[in-house]
């Protein structure tokens, strides 16, 4: 297909990865804040503790990424504390995201670094709102 065609269909696409993103990531933030799915050994991670804000934040966060509420400033926090994540966590394992554990936490970075830049796209509350 001509990548003109393919193009009209850019800013759909892009709605629908921050979807996914969010969805999959708030998943992250259930674990953490509030035990489910399994959660940090079993339980969640001790209240108040830097763990359970992290949940915290990727719970309320993912969520906002999803309904498109805030995206771009929501997209820059998400995106440095993925940051935060890997050189406070994974980078203290060695330098390789493969080896160290941190390809996710490189990725959701990268990830959100888009949508600060590019935005929502069009299935979003942020459209619907105008605030894009």
């Amino acid at each position: 297909m001509p990548a003109r065609i393919l193009a009209r269909f850019e800013p759909h696409v892009r709605s629908l990865l921050r979807i996914v993103a969010g969805f999959t990531f708030s998943l992250h933030g259930f674990q953490k804040a509030l035990g489910w799915l399994g959660g940090m050994g079993g339980a969640h991670a001790r209240t108040y503790s830097l763990l359970w804000t992290a949940g915290v934040i990727e719970t309320v966060g993912g969520l906002l990424i999803i309904a498109g509420l805030g995206t771009r400033c929501i997209a820059f926090v998400l995106c440095g504390e993925m940051a935060v994540a890997y050189f406070t966590t994974h980078y203290l394992r060695g330098f390789w995201p493969l080896l160290n554990g941190g390809e996710l936490a490189v990725l959701y970075c990268f990830l959100f670094l888009y949508f600060f830049v590019a935005g929502p796209g069009p299935w979003s509350l942020d459209r619907v709102f105008r605030r894009d």
